[in-house]
Formats: structure tokens, sequence, C-alpha cells
């Protein structure tokens, strides 16, 4: 059985950069748009257990 690599969606990530010093908020919203667009990687588990204490769904 063959492993398959992620896609990487490179435009989108040309034209949603992360913001530079990015709040906890940015981080959060940047990662959820990034799961909708690309799969090139999953969401940091930190993010995931902060975004289920504030019960925001992804």
């Amino acid at each position: 059985m063959a492993i398959t690599k992620p896609k990487l969606n490179k435009e989108w990530h040309l034209k949603n950069r992360m913001p530079e010093k990015a709040t906890l908020e940015q981080r959060i919203a940047w990662h959820l748009e990034h799961a909708k667009n690309c799969g090139c990687r999953d969401i940091p588990e930190k993010l995931k257990e902060e975004m289920k204490k504030r019960k925001i769904k992804f």
C-alpha cells in the first residue's frame, strides 16, 4: 500500500501568509482557513486543544 503525501495548495499559501507575530485568534483563524483550502498539514495539537476549550469546530 502506497503512502500518499498531502497535497500542498501553493497558490493559497502564497495569497494567505500567516501574519508575523500572529495573535492566538489570528493563528486559529488562519489554521481553520488553511484546513479548508490545503491538505499539506494538520492543525497543531496545541491549537486544537485551545479550539476545543473555546468550542470552535475544526
